[in-house]
């Protein structure tokens, strides 16, 4: 179990991102065409996925922003922006976001991406929820860097999510 911050108020993740070093866990995650993604959809590519409690957030949309305009356009690797927000909301904020070199993705269907990858929040207000967190993974599959945010208010290094590409 990992702990993160509310406004400086502590709670609790059901587990820990993945080490890295390991296999990334595979999901089901669903896009703004209810259509299933799956880890295999991005082979051969370098993901970076970036989860956030809600896009329907100021903080969540600014930092959804601020990450797809560092991360730009680019044809070795992905960036994958994964909420439990529902997918009909998705083409809407990512137009009004300029999100558009982002796949943006849904936990809706089921939580075991949450799950897997330690950040279903527990406790709080948020339970149910997905905490900030960052996991970069290269094209073979393997967790070559993470970061659970500390303050969930707070937006994560992208400086260092996008130098783990390299």
């Amino acid at each position: 179990m990992a702990t993160f911050t509310i406004k400086g108020k502590p709670f609790s993740t059901n587990g820990d991102l993945p080490a890295v070093g390991s296999d990334a866990p595979d999901f089901k995650l669903t896009n703004s065409r209810l259509k299933d993604k799956a880890l295999a959809d991005f082979k051969n590519k370098k993901k970076i996925i970036y989860t956030v409690t809600s896009l329907d957030t100021d903080v969540c949309e600014d930092t959804a922003k601020e990450f797809t305009q560092a991360f730009g356009n680019r044809d070795d690797a992905v960036l994958l922006i994964v909420s439990s927000d529902l997918p009909f909301a998705h083409p809407r904020i990512a137009s009004m976001q300029d999100l558009e070199q982002a796949t943006v993705l849904s936990g809706m269907r089921n939580r075991n991406f949450a799950k897997s990858y330690g950040v279903l929040i527990q406790d709080g207000p948020l339970a149910g929820l997905m905490a900030r967190s960052v996991v970069v993974i290269d094209e073979y599959n393997k967790v070559i860097y993470t970061e659970l945010v500390e303050e969930i208010t707070n937006a994560p290094d992208y400086g260092q999510a996008l130098a783990a590409l390299t």
